[in-house]
């Protein structure tokens, strides 16, 4: 069973920085690709950005240049860092870990607001 736990979220001015953090249990954290992804209210959730066992990563378009998404194996732990926030960006940020081709886990969600 893995669990995943996301911490880093709250208010933040537009135009500010605010880094996610997601811890995992469990073995073989450092296998499986790793996510975040968003939803803001009356709204599907949505790729944030990935990255996979060997650190590619992937984000969506929206994010790119603003957002870095990293890992740390050794502490079983997934981050995003997120630079020049918008309102647009305010949502619940969840963690997500691809356990295989069906099966996913989440964290319980952080929130981030930006506004002033």
């Amino acid at each position: 069973q893995v669990q995943l736990v996301e911490s880093g979220g709250g208010l933040v001015q537009p135009g500010g920085s605010l880094r996610l953090s997601c811890a995992a249990s469990g073995r073989l954290f450092s296998i499986y690709p790793m996510g975040w992804y968003r939803q803001a209210p009356g709204k599907q959730r949505e790729l944030v950005a990935t990255i996979t066992s060997g650190g590619r990563t992937n984000y969506a378009d929206s994010m790119k240049g603003r957002f870095t998404i990293s890992r740390d194996n050794a502490k079983n732990t997934v981050y995003l860092q997120m630079n020049s926030l918008k309102p647009e960006d305010t949502a619940a940020y969840y963690c997500n870990l691809k356990y295989s081709f069906s099966v996913d886990y989440w964290g319980q969600g952080t929130q981030v607001t930006v506004s002033s």
